[in-house]
Formats: structure tokens, sequence, C-alpha cells
């Protein structure tokens, strides 16, 4: 399929996405693994007007605020009620598990949830959906969450970060490229989206990873991660990391050693990652269009409680963007949150 093609699929979606509202507007859900599908038809609403929470893995991360807007965006047209609850920080597996068993005791009607730790979250998503409520997970492709769950919404993500090493083979694959990863905290995403950009450059006798660490997820993990690996490996030629945020954090550790020959790959999609990019300070992303994530997933949550979803997960659009298509979507400012600094 050539370039031009995956545009045209791609900008379908996305305006397929941009127009929902709820009750069905979402691509067709695609079925779970044998055994991961929690029945929707055990749903039982407890609340006249829903009561929706929201429970990202952290609030550090903006790219889950621009969900939480999506999300917020269809609640306002349904007029449901929507609350968001997580930690500061990506790390904090214990904050965001207390929160999760203090929401169980609230007569909410639906959890919404990212983690980046599913085997701690899955004994108390059990208990919700055991309880009644409808369950959907965010920012995921996982066909097989340690527990039942009603729903998953998000990008394929090692498909998303394959097309980032087609992109990176076809760009600076005409010579020899040593590779740093940067990776997320262990898990399902990093295990993702890692593995498809590893998929991507195997077999090319161009590209050699030289070292692989974790980044934590964060501005200053990355910034760790990347001063450490450039130190470590000076003639490294690319940096590829799990997300934005390390990324960004290995642009400052790159700019302070007086590296700006880098290859800087990143993934997410985030306002400050593209307006890192039509900066020149890195490279290029996996835009995954949070914003439009988020009302998808809302608009799947509001049809569960209604018993008209099916179940499974619905996948959401991924483009690879280098300095021109980050200036493009930066100047649709309506469909990112935060907005960006200024008008492209």
């Amino acid at each position: 399929m050539n370039r031009q093609l995956k545009k045209l699929i791609l900008t379908a979606g996305i305006a397929a996405l941009a127009g929902s509202v709820y009750a069905g507007d979402y691509p067709a859900p695609v079925p779970l693994q044998d055994g991961a599908q929690a029945p929707i038809d055990a749903i039982k609403p407890k609340n006249e007007t829903y009561r929706i929470a929201y429970m990202p893995p952290a609030t550090e991360f903006n790219y889950y605020i621009a969900i939480g807007e999506g999300i917020k965006a269809v609640a306002a047209d349904a007029g449901v009620e929507v609350f968001m609850l997580a930690p500061q920080s990506g790390a904090d597996i214990n904050g965001q598990m207390g929160m999760i068993q203090d929401v169980l005791t609230q007569d909410v009607d639906a959890i919404i949830f990212g983690t980046h730790d599913e085997f701690a979250a899955a004994p108390l998503l059990k208990k919700a959906v055991d309880d009644g409520i409808a369950v959907m997970m965010i920012n995921s492709d996982i066909p097989n969450f340690p527990t039942p769950i009603h729903g998953v919404v998000g990008y394929s993500q090692r498909n998303g970060t394959h097309a980032m090493a087609d992109w990176a083979i076809e760009n600076h694959g005409n010579e020899p490229v040593r590779v740093g990863v940067i990776e997320g905290q262990p898990g399902y995403h990093s295990t993702e989206r890692v593995g498809g950009f590893m998929d991507g450059i195997e077999g090319n006798e161009n590209f050699e990873v030289v070292v692989s660490i974790d980044g934590k997820w964060n501005v200053e993990g990355g910034n760790v991660a990347g001063m450490d690996i450039l130190q470590s490996h000076p003639d490294l030629d690319m940096i590829f990391a799990a997300n934005d945020y390390m990324l960004i954090g290995a642009s400052l550790a790159a700019k302070a050693l007086g590296r700006t020959d880098l290859v800087m790959l990143g993934n997410d999609g985030d306002t400050s990652g593209l307006e890192e990019i039509a900066a020149g300070n890195i490279t290029a992303t996996v835009n995954t269009s949070p914003f439009l994530m988020g009302r998808a997933a809302m608009s799947a949550t509001l049809d569960a409680l209604d018993g008209k979803y099916e179940g499974g997960w619905i996948e959401t659009p991924t483009s690879i963007e280098d300095k021109d298509g980050a200036i493009a979507v930066l100047q649709e400012p309506e469909k990112l949150f935060p907005q960006p600094s200024k008008e492209y």
C-alpha cells in the first residue's frame, strides 16, 4: 500500500471519529481473545443520569488529558456526568490502585481506565465487572487483559511503531545506523511499542540497536536515559523512544551534549511532541489522535451502558508525522489538547 493511499484511509478514519457524538458512531469492534470478553448484558447501571469515572495512569501526561477532553466532549453532548481521578505520576502504581478501590465505593456506572500495570489493576477491575460496572480500557489494543473487561479502545501499538521503523528505513536506511532505544516501564504498552519498532528493522543490515533502557514514560526519565545512552554510546545515530515525553527528555540531553545530528523518533502525537517536531528538536512521531480516541471511548461506554455495544476492541487511527506533517496537524488546533502554544 503506497503512502498516499495510507493517508487517504487515515483521513477517512479520523473524519469518522471526529464526527462521533455517541451511540455507535465508531469503527466496528474486533472481538477480544476467547475468555477476555466480559458479558455486556451483565452491566447494571445504578444511576438514572450515568456517572462515569475516567481513570488514566497519571495526570503528568498531557496525552491522557487530551483523551479526557474527548471523553468530556461526548459526555456533555449526552448529558452524563464524568470525572477524572488519577495519581500525578505514572510510576505511582499503588496510588492508582488505591483510587480504583475508592471509586468502587462511589456508585459509578462505568470506569474508563488506562494503567501501566495490568496485573495490579486486574483484581480490582474484576470486582467492578462483578458489580455490574461497565469497564473500558483506553490507549491500548490488548486482546486479553488479565481479567475479562467489556471493551478496549486504542490504536494498534505494534503496527504504529512498525510503521515508524518503515519510515526510518525509507528515510535513513541507505547507510549504517546505530540505534538507542528508550523503553517505557515494563508492561504491555512498552513491549508492544518497542516490539513493533524492533520487528520493523529486523533483517535490515544497516540498522543496529546497541542499547535499550527504561525511561519511565516521562520527560525526566527520558532525559536521564538519553544522557546515559549518549554518554556511553557517543556514536549513536538515532534514538527511538516509546513515547514523546521520553523523547523530549532525550532531546534535551542531546542538546546539552551538542548532538544536533541525531534522528529522534517517538510515539503519541501529543501537542508538545508535535511542536518539538515543528521546531526541529525531534524528527518524527507516530500520531495517535488522543482527543479522537477519547470521543470513541466515551461513545462505546455509553453504548455499553445502553446494551448496544457488542464488546471488543475499537481501533483508532495513526499516522507518521515528520516536520511538514506535524505542522499540518498543528494547523487544526480544534482536534488537539492542550492547544498549541502559537498559531501555525
